[in-house]
C-alpha cells in the first residue's frame, strides 16, 4: 500500500474523515458487544466508550472527578521450558545470575513504569507490588503480581504488565539454555475497589 503523506489540506481532511468514520465503526461494534455483555456478563463499564473524543480520535480518560479509593488487582502467567532450564533457574545454576530475584526487580519496576508504556494509562502512586513463583516440578514456572494503590483508577494495568515484564526477563536470562520456552497464557485473576466493582476470573 503506498504511504499517504498530510501532504495538503485536501489529503487532510480526507484522511481526518477516514479517521472518523474508522472511529465511528468502533463505536458501533463496542457498543453491540456492550450489549451482549449487559446481557450475559452483567453489564460493561461505561468507560468502555470514553477514550474518544469529540474528533473520534483517543484520548487519555479524564477521572479527576472520581474519588479516591483503595484498588487492589492481581495477575499471572506462565513460562512452559524444559525440565532441565527449571531445575537449573530453581538451583541458581543459569549463568547470568540469581533469574526468579532479577525477575522479581523486573516486574516491581515494569509496574511503577506502566504509564510510560501504555499510552492511555493514568500514572499511579502504587502503594504496594509482590512478585511471587512457583512452579509445577516439571516443565512450568508461574509468576503472580499483586499491585496495590488508594487512587482514582484501578491497577489491572500494572499487574499485567508486571507479570509480563517478569516473565520476559526470565526468558532473557535463560534464552542461551533455550530458546523455545512458551510465555502465557497472561491473564487477569482479580480486581478489587473502583465504582464497577470487584472481578474475580472464575
Amino acid at each position: 500500500m503506498p504511504e499517504r503523506r498530510l501532504a495538503t489540506g485536501q489529503q487532510s481532511t480526507e484522511l481526518l474523515g477516514t479517521d472518523r468514520q474508522a472511529a465511528a465503526e468502533l463505536q458501533r461494534e463496542e457498543q453491540g458487544l456492550g450489549k451482549q455483555a449487559e446481557a450475559g456478563n452483567g453489564g460493561v463499564s461505561e468507560d468502555s466508550l470514553s477514550h474518544f473524543n469529540e474528533q473520534g480520535r483517543a484520548r487519555m480518560v479524564d477521572i479527576s472527578a472520581k474519588e479516591a479509593s483503595a484498588r487492589t488487582a492481581v495477575a499471572r502467567t506462565k513460562i512452559v521450558m524444559a525440565e532441565g532450564t527449571l531445575q537449573r533457574i530453581k538451583s541458581g545454576g543459569v549463568a547470568k545470575g540469581d533469574v526468579l530475584a532479577v525477575s522479581q526487580v523486573a516486574g516491581i519496576m515494569a509496574a511503577k513504569n506502566t504509564s510510560a508504556w501504555i499510552p492511555m494509562c493514568h500514572p499511579l502512586p502504587l502503594t504496594g507490588v509482590n512478585i511471587s513463583f512457583a512452579d509445577n516440578g516439571r516443565d512450568e514456572l508461574y509468576i503472580e503480581a499483586e499491585v496495590k494503590t488508594k487512587g482514582l483508577t484501578g491497577v489491572e494495568m500494572e499487574a499485567l504488565t508486571a507479570v509480563s515484564a517478569a516473565a520476559l526477563t526470565v526468558y532473557d536470562m535463560c534464552k542461551a539454555m533455550q530458546k523455545d520456552m512458551i510465555i502465557g497464557p497472561t491473564e487477569l485473576v482479580s480486581k478489587t475497589g473502583g465504582k464497577n466493582g470487584d472481578y474475580s476470573r472464575t
